[in-house]
């Protein structure tokens, strides 16, 4: 039974050998064990100093290791306990022994998560901000550590517990006036309670409008780059990547499987695929080349379509657009823009929507050129513009980014449609507060203020060891 109390010891860094590996204790007896294996010049440490120090082998005495060692007293520290970190250089053998000697005077090996999961049992962190550490360290792109950072810093809880303290101020003032119903106690109005549940509905409603632009931060979308051969796809996805990933060359069916490669676009981690060139397959290979495009063009986020502008709008053309331009948001590149343009952007919207159809807000149409990069910035805006639409992504701190939070929320905002059906009913104050309780309850599981050990496991169980 994993027990609070243990003094928990497991190497902070990374697997494998590097220039310094960190091994990291926590609890009562961290800096006891701490001081125990490692020769210092002066005792007592100091706290939050780094000292130099020696760690040697206990039975012959002979040095093992050049270490630096910090301690942070409780509750000046990541966990709010006292703990000690023991900077080795970074051979897997020193910081395994390192660790193998703490385990065998006492010291437990800690379980994915559980530095973090102490700092939140000890107060010092939340539970949004515990899943926020987890998004930082996952971070693909500076926009995603930015928004990571934000919220570990509580901007979510920040936004919620205003919310929260009006619920508690309504509860307990509808409460002291049921049981204090004799000596008159002052209950607000049935219009002061609407009002302020309005507010408390609008506010959790952006944020929940917002996790969809949140979760693109988050996960990252998408991108499958089609078209016919020979058209330059694989030569806009090079552009694209600003490096040579794929193969290029003038003969038509050059790539016959899928490339994929991932990028930052506006800080938006995105996976750009390069499929095959769709046409009337020659053999096998390039049938299956074929076939793993056309479930590329489902499975992905967006798709980009590219035409050879250069030559004139041809049949295939018309295929491929009719079948991606109704799976959703489509970016058309009419490509090879530094040669005489036989397509323009006009042939596209008609071919897209014959005989004057109003065509899909999400069609864009840039002309680009592989060869020069003419179009290339316009391009990556307009694949953001696709991905997000209508949102400022300046704005970190402004939308969640986590599935959870989001359904807690939407929890919430049931419980306070219903309390403001019931204060629109003139309902019985005690009904009234079961809902704004079932308003509560969610908001105290995106705080930590419920305690639910299972749900802690499934947040801490998906860090890594020694975080």
């Amino acid at each position: 039974m994993r027990s609070t109390e243990d003094t928990i010891v497991a190497v902070a860094t990374p697997p494998g050998r590097g220039g310094i590996g960190i091994v990291r204790l926590s609890g009562e007896h961290a800096v006891t064990l701490a001081t125990g294996l490692i020769h210092f010049s002066k005792l007592p440490l100091e706290t939050q100093r780094a000292t130099l120090a020696e760690f040697r082998d206990p039975q012959t005495g002979c040095v093992l290791d050049e270490v630096v060692v910090t301690c942070f007293r409780a509750p000046h520290s990541y966990t709010a306990e006292d703990v000690v970190e023991v900077s080795c250089h970074g051979s897997p053998i020193i910081l395994r022994n390192l660790v193998e000697l703490c385990l065998e005077r006492g010291a437990r090996a800690a379980e994915p998560g559980e530095f973090t999961m102490r700092a939140f049992l000890n107060g010092r962190i939340d539970l949004t901000q515990a899943e926020a550490i987890r998004d930082l360290i996952e971070s693909r792109t500076l926009y995603q550590a930015r928004v990571a950072a934000q919220q570990m810093e509580g901007s979510v809880s920040a936004r919620l517990k205003p919310h929260k303290q009006v619920l508690m101020e309504f509860i307990a003032r509808l409460e002291a006036g049921i049981d204090f119903a004799e000596d008159d106690v002052a209950v607000m109005n049935w219009d002061e309670i609407g009002a302020r549940l309005d507010a408390i509905r609008a506010d959790l409603e952006k944020l929940v409008e917002g996790y969809e632009f949140g979760r693109i931060v988050r996960e990252g979308l998408s991108l499958a780059i089609v078209g016919r051969p020979n058209v330059g796809k694989s030569s806009l996805f090079n552009r694209l990547l600003n490096e040579d990933r794929a193969i290029v060359t003038s003969t038509p069916g050059t790539t016959r499987d899928l490339v994929t490669e991932s990028a930052s676009v506006g800080g938006i981690p995105l996976r750009f695929v390069d499929t095959a060139g769709i046409r009337e397959a020659t053999d096998e290979a390039e049938r299956l080349g074929v076939e793993r495009s056309m479930q590329a063009i489902a499975d992905s986020n967006l798709r980009l379509l590219v035409v050879d502008a250069s030559q004139p709008w041809s049949e295939e053309d018309t295929r491929l657009l009719g079948k991606m331009h109704p799976l959703g948001a489509l970016l058309v590149a009419l490509n090879k823009s530094d040669l005489p343009a036989q397509v323009s952007p006009e042939d596209v919207v008609w071919h897209a929507a014959p005989g004057g159809v109003e065509v899909a807000p999400r069609l864009q149409v840039v002309r680009t050129s592989a060869l020069t990069a003419e179009g290339i910035p316009r391009l990556r805006e307009a694949i953001l513009e696709l991905a997000v639409p209508a949102h400022d992504t300046g704005a970190e701190g402004e939308f969640i980014t986590n599935l959870r939070h989001q359904q807690l929320l939407k929890e919430s905002l049931a419980g306070l449609t219903k309390a403001q059906r019931a204060a629109n009913e003139r309902v019985h104050h005690e009904l009234l507060l079961l809902d704004l309780y079932d308003a509560l309850r969610p908001l105290d599981a995106l705080t930590g203020a419920t305690d639910v050990e299972q749900l802690l496991d499934i947040i801490f169980s998906t860090f890594c060891v020694g975080k």
